[in-house]
């Protein structure tokens, strides 16, 4: 097996060992919730507090590392990571839980972005899109597979486990990347002034908006896929983990649709059409789940599509950068997951909003209209794109 290959495969490990932490909390919150003697509903915030921890803290950890060494800063957080999952293993406390969730958080987001930016850097470019697509991969797979594994392991033994599991994925992939990764990479040394004038290119800052009411597009009905199935569409608990299941595979089907799009010279050209038929979906939704099939078939075609956007996305973020910015390009590499960890945010809170107004089953209205406003930003993206292409930059990157 070739060294890119390799390279590859741990990069994809790194994203499946983020996302099994990342996601097992929701999975086990009945078991810390009985552990800790704090009702369900207060250990719900161990999720919420994640995803604003991981989304507020990570643009300031890129920029503050960024003039390190990229292969010592990527181990470094990684160590950083292994400490506090280790710590959520250790737990006595709900506050002592928080603390450790917190210290994986702040390391997360930090630890994808400079991976994407080594395969960025190692890839050739033809192969770009194609890793790009199959490391957001390793995250389906941890909710396809870990997290499900993951919970068997908190029911059958104890739920810290569960964290000690991660913890030794954690040493192996820690192990494999000192081996495999290369000691140097080409990086510019900048001021943290310069690294943030990405943020005032226009396609930078509609692409982040995008992604941002993407996620939201999906949350607001995603997050409550559980009473849809169960409650409004009338399956069985019984039958609920091979349901998840099959709409996991999706998940990561829908991934390689997204690198395959990305392949194309202008991957964000062809993506217009998925968010019109996400419109469509989402307000058929209501009607949909009252029958079984029909309402399965939607949710397999929302899952699919609606977040296909994700690798032309992080490639165009990439492109920009190393073309425009190169002094912004591990910053750049954080964006779409920054913004999408934001969007969930939005969209579960919307999701909790439309249940009380408009009850579960006309849950995705809200989802429709993120989806017509993320169009929106879509049209402003490419017409920001071609009008760059007509009349080049001139500014002079730092």
């Amino acid at each position: 097996m070739s060294k890119f290959k390799l390279q590859s495969l741990i990069f994809i490990l790194v994203a499946f060992m983020l996302g099994c932490n990342e996601f097992i909390v929701v999975g086990i919150l009945s078991d810390l919730s009985k552990q800790f003697q704090v009702p369900i509903s207060i250990m719900g915030y161990l999720v919420t507090i994640f995803a604003t921890v991981y989304a507020v803290s990570t643009p300031f950890v890129t920029v503050l590392t960024s003039r390190y060494n990229r292969y010592k800063t990527l181990l470094s957080l990684m160590l950083v990571f292994l400490i506090g999952n280790t710590l959520s293993g250790l737990a006595t406390n709900y506050i002592f839980m928080v603390i450790s969730r917190i210290i994986t958080a702040t390391t997360a987001g930090s630890i994808i972005s400079l991976v994407m930016t080594f395969a960025s850097t190692i890839a050739p470019r033809d192969k770009r899109a194609s890793l790009v697509s199959w490391i957001f991969a390793g995250f389906s797979i941890a909710s396809v597979f870990g997290v499900p594994i993951g919970v068997a392991i908190s029911t059958s033994y104890n739920w810290r486990y569960t964290f000690f599991d991660i913890s030794v994925i954690s040493i192996v992939t820690f192990i494999l990347l000192v081996f495999l990764l290369p000691k140097k990479v080409k990086q510019t040394q900048s001021s943290i002034k310069n690294q943030l004038t990405l943020l005032l290119d226009p396609r930078i800052y509609y692409g982040i908006v995008l992604v941002l009411f993407t996620a939201a597009t999906m949350y607001a009905y995603y997050t409550y896929i559980r009473p849809l199935l169960t409650t409004t569409m009338g399956f069985s608990t019984t039958s609920l983990n091979w349901l998840l299941f099959i709409i996991g595979i999706m998940s990561i089907l829908s991934n390689r649709l997204s690198g395959a799009i990305a392949e194309r010279p202008n991957g964000l050209n062809a993506m217009p059409k998925f968010y019109v038929a996400d419109i469509i979906l989402l307000l058929m939704m209501p009607l949909g789940l009252t029958n079984k099939i029909s309402g399965m078939a939607i949710l397999l075609i929302l899952t699919l599509i609606v977040t296909v956007l994700n690798s032309p996305i992080q490639l165009h973020f990439l492109n920009i950068a190393e073309s425009d910015y190169p002094q912004s390009l591990v910053l750049a590499s954080s964006l779409s997951s920054i913004f999408f960890n934001f969007g969930i945010s939005l969209g579960s809170a919307t999701a909790s909003v439309m249940v009380g107004i408009v009850g579960l089953d006309k849950i995705s209205i809200g989802s429709a209209v993120y989806a017509m406003i993320s169009l929106a930003f879509l049209y402003l993206l490419n017409k920001a794109i071609k009008r760059h292409q007509t009349e080049p930059a001139t500014h002079i990157s730092a």
